[in-house]
C-alpha cells in the first residue's frame, strides 16, 4: 500500500502505526506521531491502523540551544 511519511511517498505492507515505526527503525525512540493530521499518543499506536493513502508524520524532539 502507498502512504506518505513526513511528506515522502512510501510503499509498505498493511499494519499498525507501531509496526510502521519499527519498520522505519524508530523502535523505542521518543517521537510524536500523527495520522492524517490527528495526533496519535504512544499508547494508541499499536491499535492505530495505517491505511492506503494515509499521511503519517513522525516528529522527534530537537536538542540544542
Amino acid at each position: 500500500m502507498a502512504i506518505t511519511v513526513n511528506g515522502a511517498p512510501l510503499d509498505i505492507a498493511p499494519g499498525s502505526l507501531a509496526a510502521l515505526l519499527d519498520a522505519l527503525d524508530y523502535g523505542d525512540a521518543i517521537v510524536a506521531t500523527a495520522v492524517n493530521g490527528d495526533f496519535v499518543p504512544a499508547e494508541d499506536r499499536a491499535a492505530t491502523d495505517v491505511r492506503d493513502g494515509d499521511r503519517v508524520e513522525i516528529l522527534a524532539p530537537m536538542q540544542g540551544g
